[in-house]
């Protein structure tokens, strides 16, 4: 029998997150699919960008905030009510600027982990000359930047880093910096990998490569991070982008507030919205290798890693012995011809185990392995958890989502 709640018992949420990109509307996802499941709940929101004010929490009856704060305005309205509240994205400027900030639980990106996935996207097709592209006064931008170089390091090259204004309050027009940038890559070795900080940034620089001439992905090979699937797909071209798990942290972040709004004590906890894997599109959809052979071989993996192939059928496709392209490959990338496909097979379990609901057999089959107790054994050896415990782990709220809906109905 379903719950009939007195209007003035049902909790009401104020969300002052923005609607107008991707990351903000997968987190809006989350929150709301929680309080459909554990409410009902009211919610107040206004659609549009990054500025957005408290409705007037008292005679809405407001119980509880989930806010990016982007603005001192925003931080002491939220502070003044006195309500339980999320905070979403605080930068440490902004912490400073307003300690008693501090006390909030906070979420945020893993933006260390997103820019190590870009830089290992551009590193596996080949790319050795790699750059940078963020924007002035984001915490968030510089964690990224620091992600990407850091495994880039690793690799052994280094990443031309596109300079920011020191001063990030001086307004600069697009036109004015649109001009600037494009010169910037021009400059650029051919052909680099680049990263930019979001969605929006990748859009910029792919604009700026239009004007300076620049072929992408052939001489420029562009990544951006948040998958905001319509951004990117309208861009030209379409745009590669690193997907964050935005709309399980939108579900956590509900969670904890509503135990906080039920009068829960709880110390202020850190929710992080996982980087999950890049979404490759035109943008980056390249092998950068000098070494025609390589590439027709790397381009036969990314091509066929979905079916049963072997090495011995990579061998055949670039009609070379297996002793010489083994040797470019431990050369160039550093692995074993095995072991790319192998990598390349794993990456595609991974997505479809976190995107759909096929079962772990299926999921085998349809990353190219015969035998599902060998996917499993491969599976278990990187991450540590056999598949269903990653989809559980990775997708847990979802899950016990469908099971208290069940219930509920």
């Amino acid at each position: 029998m379903k719950r009939i709640l007195r209007r003035d018992s049902v909790p009401r949420v104020a969300l002052l997150i923005e609607t107008s990109r991707g990351y903000g509307r997968q987190f809006l996802r989350g929150v709301i699919r929680y309080g459909r499941l554990h409410g009902p709940w009211g919610f107040y929101i206004t659609p549009g960008d990054l500025e957005q004010a408290l409705p007037r929490m008292r005679r809405w009856g407001g119980t509880g905030i989930i806010a990016r704060v982007e603005t001192p305005q925003v931080a002491r309205a939220i502070l003044a009510t006195k309500l339980p509240a999320i905070l979403v994205g605080l930068s440490a400027a902004r912490v400073c600027h307003n300690p008693s900030l501090r006390k909030f639980s906070q979420v945020h990106s893993d933006s260390i982990g997103a820019g190590r996935l870009a830089a290992e996207h551009l590193l596996e097709r080949g790319f050795r000359h790699f750059a940078y592209v963020g924007l002035p006064g984001y915490l968030w931008s510089q964690r990224r930047q620091e992600g990407f170089c850091q495994r880039i390091a690793e690799a052994g090259f280094s990443v031309e880093i596109y300079p920011l204004p020191e001063h990030p309050q001086v307004e600069t027009s697009w036109e004015k910096e649109h001009r600037r940038l494009a010169r910037w890559l021009a400059k650029l070795p051919r052909p680099t990998g680049l990263m930019a900080c979001n969605d929006d940034r990748g859009r910029q620089v792919l604009e700026a490569c239009l004007t300076a001439g620049i072929q992408v992905p052939e001489e420029l090979a562009v990544v951006g991070v948040d998958n905001d699937d319509l951004f990117c797909e309208l861009s030209d071209p379409p745009l590669s982008s690193v997907a964050l798990n935005a709309e399980s942290a939108g579900y956590r972040a509900a969670a904890l507030l509503d135990r906080l709004m039920k009068g829960e004590k709880i110390p202020p906890q850190e929710i992080v919205a996982e980087a999950l894997y890049v979404v490759t599109r035109r943008s980056s959809d390249v092998v950068a290798v000098e070494d025609p052979d390589l590439a027709a071989a790397l381009r036969f993996l990314h091509d066929r890693a979905a079916d049963p192939i072997t090495v011995n059928d990579v061998v055949a496709a670039v009609h070379m012995s297996r002793r010489s392209l083994e040797l470019r490959f431990r050369r160039r990338l550093g692995r074993t011809i095995h072991e790319e496909l192998e990598r390349l097979r794993l990456q595609r379990a991974e997505r479809l185990l976190l995107e759909s609901d096929f079962p772990i057999p299926y999921v085998a089959e349809a990353s190219g392995y015969q035998s599902g107790n060998y996917f499993s054994r491969v599976f278990q050896k990187k991450w540590g958890l056999t598949p269903h415990q990653f989809r559980r782990q990775m997708r847990g709220e979802r899950l016990q989502t469908e099971r208290d809906l069940a219930a509920y109905l």
